[in-house]
């Protein structure tokens, strides 16, 4: 795998200095505080699952990227403002073992792609397509399909307007590579193109990237690998 630890600060970014984006489950949770989004970090279950609270500054609504147990967890770390939206990159279990008690104690809507909603132990309150907006409080997330990993696996990337773009990847971009296709080649093919296409033909270096599992990266980082990646396949 190609190192993929990412640093660095951005205009406005108050928790640049402390964020690094390495969590364990059991440990505390990393938090960066962006001018209109505070993002909250962090890693739970037997796999080391990460997930995501986006809290928009302005009112104090909230959005959870991926719902894996402890839902407890999840429950305390978004705390008492409302949770609007659990938006679920894909469908793999350990991305949505608390799902059904998250919902069932904040209320929060679901959204995810049509391609992966049959496994979810809920119903999808809306289904998202690439290029999709998904709106948390005053901030707009954009959809991207990347298929491969699963059939509905998504991104939402929020391009801050004081600084670089955020995008949180679930597993279908990691530092060292893209997410697993268990050999199926034509999987693989789909996945590197869609990164290749959605990702990194639209992004610049500097965009930070927040995978569904491990530590984060930056596109910088990456962007030389894309050729290896493709050639060795996985």
């Amino acid at each position: 795998m190609a190192s993929g630890t990412a640093t660095g600060r951005q205009p406005g970014d108050s928790g640049a200095m402390t964020y690094h984006g390495r969590v364990q489950p059991g440990g505390p949770a990393q938090v960066r505080e962006l001018p209109r989004l505070i993002i909250t970090k962090a890693a739970l279950g037997p796999m080391s699952n990460n997930a995501y609270l986006l809290r928009c500054r302005s009112t104090g609504a909230a959005l959870l990227v991926d719902a894996p147990a402890p839902a407890a967890t999840l429950i305390s770390l978004a705390g008492k403002d409302p949770l609007t939206w659990i938006v679920i990159t894909h469908s793999h279990p350990d991305h949505i073992g608390g799902l059904s008690a998250l919902v069932q104690a904040t209320g929060a809507q679901v959204s995810g792609h049509a391609a992966d909603a049959d496994p979810l132990p809920v119903r999808l309150d809306r289904t998202v397509a690439h290029g999709d907006v998904i709106e948390v409080g005053a901030v707009e997330l954009s959809v991207i399909h990347l298929r491969g990993h699963t059939p509905g696996s998504i991104a939402l990337a929020y391009d801050d307007p004081t600084g670089h773009a955020h995008l949180f990847t679930g597993d279908s971009l990691f530092p060292g590579g893209v997410g697993n296709t268990w050999g199926d080649t034509a999987a693989f093919n789909a996945l590197i193109d869609d990164v290749e296409q959605r990702i990194f033909a639209v992004f610049d270096d500097e965009a930070w990237v927040y995978p569904g599992h491990g530590d984060d990266t930056v596109l910088g980082l990456q962007r030389p690998h894309l050729a290896q990646w493709r050639e060795r396949g996985w």
